[in-house]
């Protein structure tokens, strides 16, 4: 039995991080695929001026990026990028109108008859607030689809600090990445549903990185961080993606198949 997995993102290269490897194993195992990014990342961080230039690019990269995962469409809903801090540009996605936005993705779920639809926990990760967004408006609009399944794409916080300690150690991080600075980012351990293992699709996930050159140029982002990786590091490091399934409680063991609640 074959699903229908949409993955709802905030901006390109998001798609990459939290669910990269989820993707690539769903379109490795004969399932279709679709990125929805809800802003073009305009705002981005680049040595590409911010604008409309910009937004281009990074079309252009998340489309190599989808095809590097084995995704089958992306969908731009062609928001502003509202920036991680500072004044919000105007019709920035964080000041969309939830049910607005919400139409516009569900339309999108009911064209592809969505199984499954990933979105961020209610913190956004570590708060952007167009991730933030992202949670109120995919989780409405699953609602007004009637997408059976959603999944909140986080990180065990837990392990993500463990990580950082222990390569901080290694090599100097910058301070943004310092552990005590996601004490309340992502989620706690015990709220977790699923861990997906994803090792055997590492290569497809740092490929899709790649892809995002526009963001991999600057030293202190999170995208070039993860490429200085070595190979085992990053191995081990984004071998397996976290989630929290909308409506099933935690507590039980974790659940390697996002389908899980379809089979």
């Amino acid at each position: 039995m074959t699903f229908t997995l949409v993955s709802f993102h905030a901006h390109p290269d998001d798609e990459v991080l939290l669910t990269g490897g989820t993707l690539a194993r769903a379109a490795a195992e004969g399932h279709r695929v679709v990125i929805v990014v809800a802003t073009t990342g305009d705002a981005g961080l680049s040595s590409t001026p911010a604008g409309r230039e910009l937004g281009a690019q990074r079309r252009a990269e998340l489309e190599e990026s989808a095809r590097r995962l084995g995704c089958a469409r992306v969908v731009s809903l062609g928001y502003p990028d509202s920036g991680m801090t500072g004044p919000v540009a105007e019709g920035g996605f964080c000041t969309v109108d939830v049910e607005e936005a919400a139409q516009a993705l569900a339309a999108v779920l009911v064209e592809e008859h969505a199984d499954v639809l990933t979105v961020y926990d209610p913190r956004g990760g570590y708060g952007h607030r167009d991730h933030v967004h992202v949670h109120r408006v995919g989780t409405r609009a699953a609602e007004l689809a009637g997408t059976p399944v959603v999944l909140e794409a986080t990180v065990d916080r837990t392990a993500l600090q463990r990580a950082l300690r222990l390569f901080g150690r290694i090599k100097r991080l910058p301070p943004d990445f310092a552990a005590e600075r996601f004490e309340a980012a992502f989620c706690a351990p015990d709220a977790l549903t699923h861990r997906v293992d994803v090792r055997g699709y590492h290569r497809r996930k740092r490929a899709a990185m790649r892809a995002h050159v526009s963001q991999g140029d600057a030293a202190d982002r999170t995208l070039a961080l993860c490429l200085r990786l070595p190979a085992p590091v990053y191995r081990i490091a984004f071998g397996r993606e976290w989630y929290v399934e909308q409506g099933r409680p935690p507590g039980g063991p974790l659940l390697d198949d996002v389908f899980a609640s379809l089979r």
